[in-house]
């Protein structure tokens, strides 16, 4: 059935590229012949616009030369000092020559030295010496006829815009030089001329020197002085090429462009027209639009039946690969819910026992007599009190324990915790422990960060079956999007777990931290470890991240926030026991549905002073808070039936403010919720230290102020 299925989607597929291939062959072949019609318009649109600015610079030049002859004519038979004696009704007639042409800004005339004797900017001339001029410098020694420059910028005292010039020797009896008649031409005449007739995206006019210096130019260029366009060009202008077409790179804006150029009959000057590339394409491209909008309906009628087909098959087939990944997951989903439900059962009902067989041997240490009793005794408190770690081993697996976060120092507690480590791997692996040079502090669980140290090593184990090497660091460091000035408070704690293993394949590597997910055999692992590393992290409010390669080996890297408060004490010394007193402190009521666990809390409770009333509901209790003045503290389990201890401590607050409630759980998900809500709480199983310890805290947290002993009576 499998292999139908398999051949059917084949069969469907070449049927699909088939009906893909053979148009986009015949719409490939229709291009190329578009492609070489688009190219032959384009290079006659260009040809003509060459040819319509090749006329326009030719009437420009023609109109200029025929000014500055008409100055020649004017002045022909004057000498300098002629010129200078009539030199205000020159200027006005220079002035009325260039106001007749939009192109020309100034018109000079000057004498041998390179002295303006008159020109139309100002009146009388400045002093102001143009001998270092091109268009001077050109005509000093022979007639080279009309000459035309590069661009230059006005010089003091005059302004404006930037000009190139023609000019033409002056006119004298003799081969004697006399001078120059010097027309400033403005380059933005022309690129206004070549914009109104460049109007499609794309379009390229300019004017160029012979020397390779552009003189005017569209799209207009910023900033002044000589300007070169592409080699290409330029060599073909220096070597005397009259026309022609090419495609260059502009060094200057980085376009690609094809080129239409022609020089000006008797003139150092060419007029170039082009398109770049781009809009060549773009024009060719909109034509295949075009032809698309009516072959792609065909095309795509036969490719939809065909895909409709294959899209119903592969449909049917990822249809079914959804629902067996969705019962997958909810199969594991509810594997870890009936995990979570069956430890914190367990949990619950081992805590209660542990509790019950550690009272009793408290009980009994106080009549024992022979060293036998005692070691017996110091024997079932130590099992007691591994019960006890295993328990709140199995919560944490299930996420369910309530986190006793404390500040600890990364460094040290790892460094302490070595011994354990180096113990649960074999000694052909090596663990180098790099430190901090600074204690880095984290407020964590401890038992919790030492589980998952554990948890960690033991994979690295298993993945250097032949050896290898763990290293393991600790530091600090500011996170990439914290702010460049912040303080310390925005760094975090990093610790960094690698080893030298196989490494974790790319299939498998983001389901690494899913529950119940393990590459080992059944009876080498549960799956259970990184996802409880990964929740003990986020409870933490840290991250944790996977780097790996094959063959490589894994790197962890666990982030915390920083905690600035001094690293906790790890066995902190017991409470100093209550100084003995005529009359007890005060009346308890003990709520617990367990007699058992009641017993021992009872007799806990009296040694610690207190005159004990039991009760065995919330319900009972709260008779008994009705009934009684006396009672000036309620200790109560959480689980119960009916209204749970959390419920009883809310109510007490609400009707008895200053009666303190101590609650206790073995195991609950409400436990969180309790330190939440301020209530002083203790875990199961608790010993009789421990418990005064609380006790004694919820009595001095309800004391009036200015008082030693504990609250007055309450009113009922």
């Amino acid at each position: 059935m499998l292999k139908a299925q398999r051949d059917s989607i084949r069969l469907l597929r070449i049927v699909f590229a088939a009906s893909v291939i053979l148009p986009a062959a015949l719409f490939a072949y229709a291009s190329w012949l578009t492609y070489r019609s688009n190219e032959a318009i384009n290079d006659r649109e260009i040809a003509q616009t060459r040819d319509v600015l090749t006329e326009h610079a030719l009437k420009v030049f023609e109109s200029v030369e025929h000014s500055i002859a008409e100055i020649n004519e004017m002045i022909r038979d004057f000498s300098d000092e002629e010129i200078m004696q009539r030199a205000d009704v020159l200027h006005q007639r220079l002035k009325r020559i260039a106001s007749s042409s939009e192109q020309i800004k100034s018109l000079w005339i000057l004498d041998r030295n390179g002295r303006a004797l008159v020109e139309t900017l100002s009146f009388p001339s400045s002093s102001v010496n143009l001998a270092d001029r091109d268009y001077f410098v050109i005509h000093r020694n022979h007639d080279v006829g009309t000459y035309v420059g590069p661009i230059l910028q006005p010089r003091a005292p005059y302004g404006g815009a930037a000009f190139f010039s023609v000019s033409r020797r002056r006119i004298a009896p003799g081969s004697d030089f006399a001078g120059v008649v010097q027309a400033s031409l403005l380059p933005e005449y022309f690129e206004g001329f070549y914009a109104k007739i460049s109007g499609d995206r794309g379009n390229y006019a300019a004017l160029i020197h012979q020397d390779g210096a552009i003189l005017a130019r569209y799209p207009a260029l910023s900033g002044n002085g000589e300007l070169r366009p592409t080699a290409d060009l330029s060599q073909l202008m220096q070597a005397g090429s009259a026309e022609g077409l090419l495609t260059v790179h502009s060094s200057i804006d980085q376009r690609e462009r094809k080129l239409a150029y022609r020089k000006l009959p008797n003139l150092p000057v060419y007029v170039v027209a082009g398109q770049e590339t781009e809009a060549i394409r773009a024009k060719w491209l909109a034509v295949i639009g075009n032809q698309l909008i009516f072959g792609i309906p065909a095309t795509a009628a036969l490719l939809a039946l065909v895909a409709l087909a294959l899209k119903r098959t592969r449909r049917m087939y990822e249809e079914a690969r959804l629902r067996q990944s969705a019962e997958d997951a909810l199969k594991q989903s509810q594997r870890l819910e009936s995990l979570g439900r069956l430890t914190g059962g367990v949990a619950h009902d081992f805590n209660n026992l542990l509790m019950v067989v550690g009272g009793a041997a408290r009980k009994l240490r106080r009549t024992a007599t022979t060293p036998q009793q005692q070691r017996a005794l110091d024997m079932i408190e130590q099992s007691v009190s591994k019960g006890s770690s295993l328990t709140r081993q199995l919560l944490s697996f299930s996420r369910r324990n309530a986190m006793d976060a404390v500040p600890i120092d990364l460094g040290d507690r790892v460094q302490r915790f070595s011994d354990v480590l180096r113990q649960s791997v074999p000694s052909n692996i090596t663990i180098a422990i790099q430190q901090p040079p600074a204690p880095v502090v984290a407020r964590l669980d401890p038992n919790e960060f030492e589980i998952a140290l554990l948890n960690l090593t033991l994979n690295a184990r298993d993945a250097m079956p032949d050896g290898g090497r763990i290293t393991i660091s600790i530091g600090r460091r500011r996170p990439p999007n914290a702010d460049p000035n912040g303080g310390s408070d925005d760094e975090v704690a990093v610790l960094q777990f690698a080893d030298t293993g196989t490494g974790i394949s790319p299939e498998i590597r983001d389901k690494v931290f899913e529950p119940f997910f393990t590459t080992k055999p059944v009876d080498r692992g549960t799956g259970l470890g990184l996802s409880q590393i990964y929740g003990f992290v986020q409870q933490s409010k840290g991250q944790i991240t996977l780097r790996s390669e094959l063959g490589l080996g894994t790197h962890f890297e666990l982030t915390f926030p920083i905690c600035n408060d001094p690293p906790a004490r790890d066995d902190p010394a017991a409470a100093p026991a209550a100084p003995a007193q005529q009359t007890p402190p005060g009346t308890l009521l003990l709520v617990e549905d367990h007699p058992d666990v009641a017993a021992v809390a009872s007799d806990y409770a009296e040694q610690c002073g207190f005159a004990v009333v039991l009760a065995g509901s919330a319900e009972q209790a709260l008779k008994l808070l009705e009934s009684r003045s006396d009672i000036k503290l309620v200790f109560s389990d959480i689980v119960m039936p009916g209204i749970s201890g959390l419920e009883l401590g809310r109510i007490v607050r609400s009707r008895y403010p200053q009666l303190p409630v101590v609650l206790t759980s073995g195991y609950s998900d409400r436990s969180t919720t309790a330190l939440q809500e301020g209530f002083v709480l203790l875990p199961k199983p608790y010993s009789l230290e421990t418990l005064r310890q609380r006790l004694t805290q919820a009595l001095r947290g309800h004391e009036p102020p200015g008082s030693t002993a504990p609250g007055s009576a309450r009113s009922a």
